[in-house]
Order: C-alpha cells, then sequence, then structure tokens
C-alpha cells in the first residue's frame, strides 16, 4: 500500500507541488485532493479580483479545477512553478468569462436597438400612396385629351412614343409634344420643383 501524499512536506517555493502534478496527471486522485487544496483558494481569488462577482468567480474556480484534472500531464516544470501555472489558467479562464460575457452584453444590445428602430409604418405609407395617387389624377384631369391619353399609354401601359402614335393614330411628332406638354403641366401642377 502506497503512503498518502502530504502535501504538508512540500516546500516553500511549491516544489512538492510537482510531485503532486506528476501522480496528478497519472490519475491519483488523492493527489488532486492535495493539489485542489493547496490551490482552490488562489484559483478562486483570481477570479474574483477578474469577474467581481462571487458566484460566477465559483463557476470559473470549478473550470479551472477542472481543467487542472484534465491538463495535469501538460504541466511541464521547467517552464514555471505549478502555482504559476494554475495562476494563469485561472486568469485566462477570468479573462474569457468577461469576454464572453462582454460580447453577449453587445449582442443583446444590438438586439435591443435594433428592435426600437422605428418600424414600417404601413398605414402611413398606404395614405401617402392615395394622396399622390389622388393628386395625380387631379392633375391629369387637367391635361387636353390627346396629352392624357398619350401619358396614360407611355406611362400606365408601359408604350413606346411610336406604339403611342400609332394607337392614338396621330403623327409621332405631335405625340412627342403633347406628352412634353402634358408632362410640363403634370410638374407643375403636382409642385415638383427641378
Amino acid at each position: 500500500m502506497t503512503q498518502p501524499l502530504r502535501f504538508e512536506s512540500a516546500d516553500a517555493d511549491g516544489r512538492g507541488l510537482e510531485e503532486v502534478m506528476e501522480k496528478v496527471s497519472h490519475g491519483d486522485k488523492n493527489a488532486f485532493t492535495i493539489l485542489y487544496d493547496a490551490v482552490a483558494s488562489t484559483v478562486f481569488g483570481i477570479a474574483v479580483k477578474v469577474l467581481r462577482d462571487p458566484s460566477q468567480s465559483e463557476e470559473v474556480a470549478q473550470e479551472v479545477m477542472i481543467d487542472l484534472w484534465r491538463q495535469a500531464a501538460r504541466y511541464r516544470p521547467e517552464q514555471g512553478s505549478v502555482r504559476t501555472w494554475v495562476a494563469t489558467i485561472a486568469h485566462r479562464r477570468a479573462v474569457d468569462r468577461v469576454r464572453s460575457a462582454q460580447a453577449s452584453a453587445n449582442r443583446e444590445q444590438a438586439t435591443a436597438v435594433r428592435d426600437q428602430m422605428r418600424p414600417f409604418d404601413e398605414v402611413a405609407e398606404e395614405v401617402e400612396t392615395r394622396l399622390d395617387s389622388e393628386q395625380v389624377r387631379r392633375c391629369m384631369r387637367g391635361l387636353t385629351e390627346l396629352q392624357r391619353e398619350a401619358v396614360t399609354l407611355a406611362y400606365y401601359r408601359g408604350l413606346t412614343y411610336r406604339e403611342v402614335a400609332a394607337t392614338l393614330r396621330a403623327p409621332l411628332a405631335t405625340v412627342k409634344t403633347r406628352m412634353r406638354d402634358g408632362l410640363i403641366r403634370l410638374r407643375d401642377c403636382m409642385g415638383v420643383t427641378t
């Protein structure tokens, strides 16, 4: 039977934790308990310092401890002490949580701004369209018969000048002149400025 590890035997600089980490990397649950007891308060303290929210800090601390269990084999003593490695993981995890929360807040704010934008008012658009249509009809009544027919055929039925002339049995030049004069009268009647 193996002797239980005792954290108390570790040196003040944490060299004993290196041995503990080695055992954790091989799946030793007792070694993980020792590691947990040695670093949990440090992990929580770092999380609180970054997040400033105890409940979120608890969640982050739990995530870090799970990471330590899963990633114990990645620890390299030549790159730093166990405490430094743990502190780095804790800090990164806490910063990731802050960034995630900020991104979520930004998305919510963008959604709120989008939702508060003035929606398209179909009723107002319909009223405006009807008023415009009524004004056009009124102005069209002020045209001569030939002007009204030429404009109607060209703009409402999509005929060319030649097709309008053929439909009205009028010379092409006459149709062009009447349409030009009719459009000028419509523009003036509608109050359109150029």
